[in-house]
């Protein structure tokens, strides 16, 4: 029996519809954006870890995903206008640090049903997580852990100067949840017995000011000085005037970022920038594969140990090879 001409091209074009409808589907790959806003300028280093481990994690960049990094420094407008414009552009996920961007990421988040992802940013004192196993609502991310840092920081500085009994610490009053770290302090310094001699500040002029009225040949009235985690107090100008008064008073300073033991604090305790961006991307990888944000738990990045132990030695301190052991980084 002959076929009908007419059915074969009918086959002949619903197989070249099928193949035509097939090559389609393989070209219409979804492409993810992510808005990135980085409050602080010392912090963009972070966006750069971040997408290295999207990297690793098979997202390659211009062709599956793309990213809008937005680099602020304490712009609170600034922060709160392009959390605005990437929810206007409905993008797939907002990542944000610290503190106050990420607080404002997860407004215009909650508002435009975004996904956000936090790093470098605290927890405490405010309502940017329910909880940390469960922090609920659109958002996950990876904790700044200050009060636990600062505390851990206060007991090596006792370990190495046990007779500095008078501890000086001065903050930014204004900065977001540093009155926990402070009552933190406070909580841990008796079983030392130690005393906080405390100077809350608004300006790096009032650290000077407050520095000033210490500089007295009858002494300064405090044994040891501790960084506290705030940007004003961590910044090169912030930690140079407290580290310059103390090195003129042969005081040893505890740091909190390794740039303040590079510059003369006898440690610093804390997670580098870089450290918060890779697992910010595990935790962007899951919610761009269906995970609600809100189920993630939040998560907290290794610390690192950097031990100045020429500082050490120039104060006539002893550090024991127990401390010195654990050190992820000792500067001879």
């Amino acid at each position: 029996m002959k076929r009908s001409p007419y059915l074969l091209i009918n086959f002949s074009l619903l197989a070249a519809a099928l193949l035509l409808y097939a090559g389609c589907g393989k070209g219409k790959q979804k492409v993810y954006r992510v808005g990135i806003v980085s409050g602080i300028d010392a912090f963009a280093s972070t966006a750069e870890s971040f997408k290295a481990k999207m990297t690793e994690l098979g997202y390659t960049e211009g062709k599956d995903i793309v990213y809008d990094i937005q680099n602020l420094h304490e712009d609170a407008k600034g922060e709160n206008r392009v959390v605005a414009k990437f929810a206007a552009d409905k993008v797939d996920l907002i990542v944000s640090w610290p503190t106050r961007a990420a607080l404002a990421a997860k407004a215009a988040g909650e508002k435009a049903g975004i996904p956000v992802i936090f790093a470098n940013a605290s927890v405490e004192g405010n309502n940017l997580v329910e909880s940390m196993s469960r922090p609920g609502g659109n958002i996950t991310g990876v904790r700044f852990p200050s009060s636990e840092l600062a505390v851990k920081r206060l007991e090596f500085l006792h370990e190495l100067a046990p007779r500095a009994n008078r501890i000086y610490i001065t903050w930014d009053k204004n900065y977001p949840g540093i009155s926990f770290t402070v009552q933190a302090l406070h909580r841990a310094a008796p079983s030392m017995n130690i005393t906080l001699v405390e100077a809350p500040v608004s300006s790096l002029g009032d650290i000077r000011a407050d520095l000033g009225s210490r500089d007295s040949p009858r002494g300064t009235g405090i044994d040891a000085v501790l960084i506290m985690p705030t940007m004003l107090t961590v910044s090169p100008e912030g930690f140079g005037v407290i580290n310059d008064f103390a090195s003129r008073h042969n005081l040893a300073v505890a740091g909190s970022t390794s740039d303040n033991a590079v510059r003369g604090a006898i440690f610093s305790y804390m997670p580098q920038n870089s450290d918060f961006g890779a697992p910010a991307a595990l935790l962007a990888d899951k919610i761009l594969k269906g995970t609600p944000a809100g189920t993630i738990p939040v998560v907290s990045p290794e610390s690192r140990l950097t031990i100045n132990y020429k500082a050490i030695i120039k104060l006539g301190l002893k550090a024991g090879e127990g401390f010195l052991s654990m050190a992820d980084e000792i500067i001879r």
